[in-house]
């Protein structure tokens, strides 16, 4: 038993935010049905593919899923979502709130017609001047200071090199939806949970950055020092880079000491937290000079000896062979017959010392017949402007 059996999602996003939502959904066990218009979600067409429609995007994101096709301008599509919508405990989207009506799944209406159902609404932004507005995520991290953090960093203003703004929210989207299933096994009742985009990567980024802003009058302007210093990177070494963290009062006594300037930990912008934080650009400056004396190795030996958290830096092409990786058995493998083995980053979190399976991400239409019929649908003949599939 996953922790989610027996709870049913439909799903009606697209892209990336949505659908890893309902991914880790899927992961904890739910079954989720994944509606797709005719032409299907466009990442179906992102990346590098086997076979058409199977591209590595949408593999990324739409794993041990279910897929329906249907075209909600017809009227049959839309009595056969509702069909569906009444078998679901989750209904989402992630479609800008002036299109829902046309569509018949306007929340008001969703909810009186099926009262437990936790129908959560994937929003660029609530109710407000910005309602309405189309949002990528570019766009949400340029709004929501994302790039800024970076301009303060590196001196230009860019967007950092995932799709953070996505991601970030498809996680707080799954754990509004996880609070929205607890809250109705005690009322009995579902409930309408919107999930913002600009709100909810603004609240992220604001965690540490909010900083002196939380008091009135301001202590100081936005922005935590230590993770905005141009010399937060990894240390260059003689061979290369390590990931290298010296923290406690201890840890840069011993570095000191190491390095043969034991005075330094006395230096009264490094003696202890707050002074460091004040001036933690000089510090990691400094600490730079040193540790391009010696290989990386020698960095990773000292730091374990010295008890100073270090890593060496990994490449993204490397992670597959990481030996820690391998030994508990994060990627995971599934055979298909069409397209062969397909390789997977599995579930990172276990369930009583088990980790759940990984399924593939289901064909376009795959499951549109069996489901609707489940659900007591007539199916009209396979029309691409119909049902489909």
């Amino acid at each position: 038993m996953r922790p989610l059996q027996g709870l049913r999602v439909l799903d009606l996003s697209s892209v990336i935010f949505g659908p890893l939502a309902s991914q880790v959904l899927a992961d904890y066990g739910a079954e989720v049905i994944k509606v797709e218009p005719p032409e299907g979600d466009s990442t179906r067409h992102t990346g590098p593919a086997v076979e058409p429609g199977m591209a590595a995007m949408f593999l990324g994101s739409n794993r041990s899923k279910k897929s329906v096709v249907l075209d909600l301008k017809q009227a049959g599509a839309q009595q056969a979502l509702q069909a569906l919508a009444a078998t679901a405990d989750v209904f989402m989207h992630s479609m800008r709130p002036q299109k829902l009506a046309s569509l018949g799944i306007e929340p008001g209406p969703m909810r009186a017609r099926h009262p437990r159902l936790v129908y959560a609404s994937l929003l660029g932004f609530l109710p407000g001047p910005y309602a309405g507005r189309p949002a990528y995520d570019d766009v949400i991290q340029g709004m929501s200071g994302l790039a800024d953090l970076m301009d303060r960093q590196t001196g230009e203003a860019r967007y950092l090199p995932t799709i953070a703004a996505d991601k970030t929210c498809a996680h707080i989207a799954a754990h509004a939806i996880l609070a929205a299933l607890w809250q109705r096994e005690r009322t009995g009742q579902g409930a309408v949970v919107e999930i913002p985009m600009f709100e909810s990567m603004v609240g992220f980024n604001l965690v540490e950055h909010f900083y002196g802003q939380h008091f009135d009058p301001p202590r100081s302007g936005s922005g935590y020092p230590r993770v905005l210093a141009p010399w937060r990177r990894p240390y260059r070494t003689a061979d290369g880079f390590v990931s290298m963290m010296p923290y406690t009062d201890l840890h840069w006594r011993r570095f000191f000491e190491e390095v043969g300037e034991p005075e330094r930990a006395a230096d009264p912008r490094f003696t202890d937290i707050a002074a460091r934080t004040a001036h933690i650009a000089e510090l990691l400056e400094l600490a730079s000079s040193f540790t391009g004396r010696h290989s990386t190795a020698h960095w990773l030996a000292t730091c374990a000896r010295l008890e100073i958290p270090a890593a060496p830096v990994a490449r993204l092409d490397d992670l597959p062979n990481d030996p820690h990786l391998a030994a508990t058995g994060f990627f995971e493998s599934v055979h298909d017959a069409a397209m062969g083995e397909v390789r997977f980053p599995g579930v990172p979190v276990r369930f009583d010392g088990a980790r759940p399976p990984v399924g593939m991400p289901p064909r376009l239409g795959e499951h549109t017949h069996e489901l609707l019929r489940e659900a007591g649908v007539e199916l009209p003949p396979a029309s691409p402007t119909n049902l489909n599939r």
